[in-house]
């Protein structure tokens, strides 16, 4: 019972760190402009993705427009892109060879080891699916930092890490975290031995003889 409980708990904490990848990933808050000079701009705020680039009224009004080409993307944003959606798809991918391998499954019930086995493959795959994951929110975020502390980079144009950043780091440690519930909760063999017979042991001799 313990171990179908963390089995339980690991699969849902890498479930949620999966939908928080996508979630992340989909949004266009990576990075927002920082007015951290002396030139304060309250009119808009500016803000970057993978996919596009938004800008919000002080109305509320936010207006948004898809990057138009991908080749004129940096090599960066493209590796991020792909790590971010390598992410997702074996998120999907752990999604169902975990749920095989619940025990609270009927799905091949006839041979526990396999199901076991199956379990343990999906939280492997939440683990690479949350590292890919933590690599590209990092690397992402590195780059940001350092465009922030050149010293030649204009004022106006400085990003400051978004929410999207701080979701998918987040969302990678659960991917990671309940992956590695899913590879413990397999039980461990334990050896058994037969039980040992003991030997009968001899009546004392009473020196009479039976006939």
């Amino acid at each position: 019972m313990a171990s179908g409980g963390l089995q339980l708990l690991g699969f849902v904490l890498a479930f949620l760190g999966w939908i928080g990848i996508i979630i992340s990933t989909a949004m266009p808050q990576w990075k927002m402009a920082s007015y951290a000079g002396d030139n304060i701009v309250t009119a808009q705020a500016l803000y970057e993705g993978l996919w596009m680039s938004c800008a919000m009224q002080s109305t509320g009004q936010i207006q948004c427009k898809v990057y138009d080409s991908l080749l004129k993307l940096e090599s960066s944003l493209q590796a991020t892109r792909a790590l971010m959606v390598a992410a997702i798809l074996l998120g999907l991918v752990g999604v169902f060879v975990a749920v095989t391998g619940m025990k609270c499954m009927k799905c091949m019930e006839d041979d526990q080891v396999k199901k076991m086995r199956m379990a343990v493959f999906g939280g492997v795959i939440f683990i690479i699916a949350g590292l890919s994951a933590l690599v590209a929110t990092s690397w992402y975020g590195n780059r940001v930092a350092r465009a922030f502390y050149d010293p030649f980079t204009p004022v106006n144009t400085r990003f400051e890490f978004g929410s999207a950043l701080f979701i998918g780091w987040a969302a990678a440690s659960l991917a990671i975290l309940g992956g590695a519930f899913l590879c413990c909760s397999c039980p461990r063999r334990e050896t058994s031995y037969p039980p040992t017979r003991g030997y009968p042991k001899n009546a004392p001799s009473t020196g009479k003889d039976y006939v």
